[in-house]
């Protein structure tokens, strides 16, 4: 049973919420039993009335735990001094003080008293109206990874367009692409499985190549979340298409509405430590707070919509009636990195006890193995007076273990140009370093090895004698 089917006030008695809400949260729980569920399906109204009930009787054991307290303090023979009243006095009452972990519709899943002002984070993808002071946060995500880690798994966000999968509307179509409303056209045999239009959204979903395989290896290995900037209604619609069964992400599907600061996606709505998560997306300006837990995707653009929005001119991959590769593709690709960073964190080397043990650590260091011993000088990349070492493509050459310079010297291998007219481009053709053009660069990032220089040079390279 999941949360997000459950009323706020199904529960019999606050303590019980409080308990199924952990049960819930717990990746290892076992489900609960029908005969519990029959037995929570209370009228919503009764139950309102119960909760108001248990939270009247909860203040008034309060006040008379105060009196009893005052009673026992001001015994005429007593010889209780001022502080050891105090102190008296406020022992009694903390007895019954609820810290309010969480709340479910301005009620504590605790103690049931309904409180105005609540703080934490709101949790509604996992039930509605649900918000996790931070303490409590910070106890779940404890208790989830001790859980998760004595099955040898870590947490995986994963985001939805572009990386795992292609929409487009109806109307963006293109007269190329017709085909791919065509029942009796023959690639329709190649797309089956993978191709589904959806009427009622008014468009047409393309599933990327490897994906089912992709999931099915990932969720041995991980905890898996969607995350994505798309609405709800379209995130539920695309869990379906990827995970019919509800197997692999169950409630755990962010949107849009979930995230907790305009334009940007955040761990902070993720029940998971940052420590243990690694994060699939083709967007890295969205992460900005954990670029650490970052694998950058390269896009997948199957429709001629798709290519046009990113400023492609090039025809897409539909209108080519082709696709990516499944054994080599990005998901392929990408799939042994996981299981890498994976292998390296649970490594029984070093020794039975996880925790310490960093993933992003992990994943800097399968990162950096990428282009090590490569020496890069950029030429006419970077804009004018822009600072070299602010720029994108500097960060990710260093970030994937490569050495960046400013000046040509003997020690470097690699000049990336976009000119073949330029000094340093002169001087790479006549020292026989590698003259390549920044494609080469951003091809190591997604494919996680360093690539064949003659596949991209800089064209219509002259050598000046």
């Amino acid at each position: 049973m999941s949360l997000v089917d459950e009323s706020p006030v199904n529960s019999s008695s606050s303590d019980d919420f409080a308990a199924f809400l952990d049960a819930e949260l717990d990746s290892t729980s076992d489900t609960i039993s029908q005969q519990e569920e029959e037995k929570e399906q209370l009228d919503d109204d009764d139950e309102e009335e119960e909760e108001d009930h248990e939270s009247n009787s909860l203040i008034e054991r309060t006040k008379r735990r105060k009196i009893d307290a005052l009673d026992a303090i001001e015994e005429p023979n007593g010889s209780t001094s001022h502080i050891d009243q105090i102190e008296i006095l406020e022992a009694s009452v903390k007895e019954v003080i609820c810290t309010h972990p969480g709340f479910i519709g301005g009620m504590c899943i605790k103690c049931g008293e309904k409180i105005d002002n609540q703080s934490g984070v709101a949790f509604g993808y996992i039930h509605k109206d649900l918000r996790l002071a931070n303490d409590e946060i910070a106890r779940v995500r404890d208790r989830d990874l001790k859980n998760l880690l004595r099955h040898k798994k870590l947490y995986l966000v994963l985001d939805l367009d572009h990386t795992l999968l292609n929409s487009t509307r109806f109307s963006d179509i293109t007269q190329d692409e017709g085909y791919l409303m065509n029942p009796n056209d023959p690639m329709q045999d190649t797309l089956k499985g993978s191709l589904f239009k959806l009427p009622f959204m008014n468009m047409v979903t393309k599933l990327r190549p490897f994906v089912h395989t992709f999931l099915k290896e990932a969720s041995n290995l991980f905890e898996m979340y969607i995350y994505t900037m798309g609405e709800r209604a379209y995130a539920l619609e695309m869990a379906n298409l990827l995970d019919p069964g509800r197997v692999y992400f169950d409630s755990r599907i962010i949107a849009q509405g979930d995230c907790t600061q305009r334009h940007q996606k955040g761990l902070d709505v993720v029940l998971g430590q940052e420590s243990a998560v690694l994060i699939l997306d083709d967007t890295e300006q969205v992460w900005v707070k954990h670029k650490d837990n970052l694998i950058s995707m390269e896009r997948y653009h199957f429709f001629a919509s798709s290519c046009k929005q990113f400023g492609y001119k090039s025809k897409s991959l539909s209108e080519l009636r082709s696709d990516e590769s499944d054994s080599d593709g990005a998901l392929a690709t990408v799939l042994k990195v996981l299981k890498r960073v994976h292998s390296m964190f649970f490594d029984p080397e070093l020794g039975e006890n996880f925790v310490g043990r960093d993933a992003r650590q992990m994943l800097r260091a399968v990162r950096s193995e990428v282009l090590k011993g490569c020496k890069i000088v950029f030429s006419r990349v970077f804009p004018t007076k822009f600072q070299a070492e602010n720029h994108h493509l500097w960060m990710v050459a260093e970030r994937l273990g490569a050495t960046c310079s400013t000046e040509v010297d003997s020690s470097v291998t690699h000049v990336i140009s976009t000119d073949i007219g330029t000094e340093k481009s002169r001087w790479a053709v006549q020292e026989n370093k590698f003259l390549v053009e920044p494609r080469w660069l951003e091809a190591a990032n997604f494919l996680w090895q360093r690539q064949s220089e003659e596949r991209y040079p800089v064209k219509d390279v002259k050598i000046n004698s």
